[in-house]
């Protein structure tokens, strides 16, 4: 149908409008492409990771979102290492964990040596002190029956009595005398037993070599049996107190055991010359 115009002319046929032709596609940028490409990649590797630990799959991401790259690793500077969290500011150092293990090492080895030590010395050489005077004859006289351990002269018996007191040695002075004669002896001369008589006398001598030796060893005269008195008194004792008199008893295997004691007058009277 033709238009009326305004002006009463006639216009222009309209006819009607056909379909339109669709506008070209823009040409595909390849970079996208291959990003895209990429993109799909990586979501396909989330997935299988997943999978692989137990986990359902993550949601695809928001297309329009940019998706951020996988963390990487720190860069170590050249000359750095990786220090591990329990390691870091986790105690002393290595040398100083060292060091302690060796001085606690030689601490123990002193002490076992010192308790060793102290054990030998008291076993070879043990202490007198809260010894009775039955023990200290079992150490002395009393075992003169199967062991040689006294004197084979009868005036060096008693000298080793006055060496020993000058010592202070009490098995060894003790031990000269039969064990009813320990406790006469300390009660003769005052004391409670023979081991303070010993410790007590000692204190009172002044010369050591000198009282050791006032008790001659020996005498040239025969001597009068196989018991006999032998008197402080007569060889006149220097350097300490005299001890009194000794009777003396020939025993087995040829020694001389302190079988008896007196006391004798102090001071000892001006003794006679010796022979």
């Amino acid at each position: 149908m033709a238009e009326q115009r305004d002006d009463g002319k006639p216009g222009a046929e309209v006819e009607p409008a056909g379909p339109s032709t669709p506008a070209s596609q823009p040409p595909v940028d390849p970079a996208q492409l291959e990003q895209f490409r990429q993109f799909q990649q990586f979501q396909d590797y989330l997935r299988f990771t997943q999978a692989q630990q137990g986990n359902e799959p993550a949601p695809p991401p928001d297309a329009g979102l940019v998706q951020a790259s996988p963390p990487q690793p720190p860069v170590i500077p050249p000359g750095y290492q990786l220090v591990r969290e329990d390691r870091r500011g986790g105690g002393p150092p290595r040398w100083v964990k060292w060091l302690g293990k060796k001085v606690l090492a030689w601490v123990l080895a002193i002490v076992i040596l010192g308790v060793a030590g102290t054990w030998l010395y008291n076993h070879f050489f043990p202490s007198d002190a809260g010894k009775s005077s039955a023990q200290l004859a079992q150490e002395g006289g009393g075992t003169y029956h199967t062991n040689r351990i006294l004197s084979t002269s009868p005036y060096e018996a008693v000298r080793e009595v006055y060496d020993a007191v000058a010592q202070n040695l009490v098995p060894q002075a003790c031990g000269r005398m039969d064990e009813p004669v320990q406790q006469k002896f300390a009660q003769d001369l005052g004391y409670a037993d023979c081991q303070v008589a010993v410790h007590e006398l000692n204190r009172k001598v002044t010369s050591k070599n000198d009282y050791a030796e006032s008790m001659p060893s020996y005498v040239s005269e025969p001597l009068p049996g196989d018991r006999f008195t032998i008197s402080s008194c007569r060889f006149g004792i220097r350097g300490g107190p005299a001890l009194g008199a000794f009777t003396v008893q020939k025993v087995d295997k040829s020694q001389w055991l302190i079988t008896a004691h007196t006391n004798e007058p102090t001071p000892c009277p001006a003794a006679p010359p010796t022979s």
